[in-house]
């Protein structure tokens, strides 16, 4: 494995550039140590917290006056304000931007200043932490005594100076957001040494008669001297003790008071507060869109299944209809008429198939009897002179014997006659309805078999009578044994 060897240089450039591209601009705040203001102008110094130290460089060029406040823009009414450059002291807390690189003839990274903002004394910063760790030793910044802030409230109480920027930017973006709300503002002041107790006052204020649904502290930005108000332990207190949640957002994302740790939820800017507490109305618009899409979607699929759940039904139910069942039927009686039809096209087609052979052996016929036909007409013609020479003999020999049989006829006749009229009346005789006509009846018993014998009914048996005319029905009511005589 080749090793690489580099040079002192070399690691110093890339130790710079790495850094100047993580860190291109930043904001550090810090307590001012080891202060040097050489003949160049240029300011050396360093930013302390706790035990770690960044050096830091200001150089003359940028060390200029400023006309506003650099971290929120708001323009300073009373003029430029001079560059910190030559009254900044050790032990002074500043608030630093600029870029973080690498000086290599030292072999240590500094901060070069563009732009210094006071962040008040060191001796400020140690009260502040002590009292922060005293009021959390307490319980004020516990997570469990933080209550959410109500989502779109209908009425907010807002604590801050009514003609600030804050109060501005606030009910600006309010006017944009949500469905509407009743804002009311409780005036105070936000600097200066009367400023906690005001403060305090206006909290309680808003607290009271339980018609805010949520307190909103609000302050624009400056320096920590300025947010001095927000570190008070009486507004502190009184942000624990407000009866419903408190919404604090005081100076600029980096600004950190003891009010922004007591109160239930911290903003990083008062216009923050406002975008927390109520919605984008593009963004509640579309979110309408899309419960609108799901409930369409939502109504789509439960039409779906309720009318496949429908049809299933319904094909349940038509089995048991008559109207299905007649239907069916009808499909039934429908293919058999097909079948009838198919089976008598087969039968007609067969017997056409059949005719057609008939019909083509008949046309190749025609020569065959043409020729039979001559020979039968000559016969026919010779027949014809033959049968009249020899029917007028025979009308003469017919005429003779029918003459001489004439009495043989009459008298074959009569004996005919006879045997006809001796059939007749023997077949008379055994016509079993004759001896009807004579006043005879025919009983036959429920079976339809003809009684011969009286022993064989019992008195309540039903006969059957038949006479000439008809028949009836009669009741056995006594019966009489055979004496052996006829009556």
């Amino acid at each position: 494995m080749e090793t690489t060897v580099f040079g002192i240089r070399e690691i110093s450039e890339r130790l710079k550039r790495s850094m100047e591209r993580t860190f291109p601009y930043l904001w550090v705040r810090g307590e001012v140590t080891n202060l040097s203001r050489p003949s160049s102008g240029h300011v050396y110094f360093g930013l302390k917290e706790g035990d770690a130290l960044l050096n830091c460089v200001w150089f003359r060029t940028h060390q200029r006056s400023q006309a506003f406040d650099p971290l929120t823009g708001e323009v300073w009414q009373d003029g430029p304000r001079p560059s910190l450059s030559s009254t900044m002291e050790n032990g002074q807390l500043l608030i630093c931007a600029g870029r973080l690189t690498a000086y290599g003839a030292r072999s240590q990274y500094q901060l070069v200043i563009d732009i210094a903002q006071d962040g008040g004394q060191g001796l400020w910063h140690r009260e502040f932490e002590a009292m922060k760790r005293r009021l959390a030793a307490e319980g004020l910044f516990d997570a469990e005594h933080k209550r959410p802030i109500p989502a779109s409230p209908r009425r907010v109480a807002v604590v801050t100076a009514p003609t600030g920027a804050a109060i501005h930017d606030f009910l600006r973006i309010a006017s944009t957001r949500g469905l509407g709300s009743e804002i009311r503002i409780y005036p105070t002041s936000v600097q200066g040494e009367d400023a906690p107790a005001r403060i305090a006052g206006a909290l309680r204020e808003a607290g009271t008669g339980g018609w805010a649904e949520v307190i909103v502290l609000i302050r624009g930005g400056g320096s920590a001297e300025d947010l001095q108000a927000f570190n008070d332990e009486g507004v502190a207190r009184a942000v624990y003790a407000a009866p419903v949640p408190v919404l604090a957002g005081i100076g600029h994302e980096i600004d950190h008071s003891i009010a922004d740790f007591t109160a239930d939820f911290s903003a990083a800017t008062p216009s923050h507060t406002a975008q927390l507490l109520w919605p984008e109305r593009s963004d509640m618009m579309q979110g309408v869109d899309e419960l609108e899409s799901a409930l369409r979607r939502a109504a789509s699929a439960r039409i779906e299944a309720l009318s496949s759940a429908l049809e299933k039904t319904g094909k349940s139910l038509s089995l048991l209809s008559p109207l299905e069942r007649l239907r069916m039927q009808n499909e039934r009686l429908s293919a058999s008429v097909m079948r009838m039809r198919s089976a008598l096209d087969a039968r007609i087609t067969l017997r056409a198939g059949a005719l057609g052979r008939l019909e083509s052996s008949l046309a190749a016929a025609p020569s065959a009897l043409k020729e039979q036909r001559a020979a039968l007409d000559t016969a026919i013609h010779r027949l014809r002179h033959a049968g009249d020479a020899l029917l007028g003999g025979a009308e003469r020999r017919a005429a003779a014997a029918e003459a001489s049989l004439l009495p043989l006829r009459s008298l074959i006749g009569l004996r005919e006659q006879r045997a006809l009229d001796t059939a007749a009346a023997r077949l008379e005789s055994l016509d079993p309805f004759a001896p009807l006509k004579r006043g005879y009846a025919v009983a036959a018993d429920a079976g339809g078999s003809v009684i011969r014998d009286a022993s064989a009914l019992s008195p309540g048996d039903s006969v059957t009578v038949t006479v000439a005319e008809g028949s009836f029905t009669a009741s056995v009511t006594s019966v009489s044994p055979s004496s052996g005589e006829r009556p």
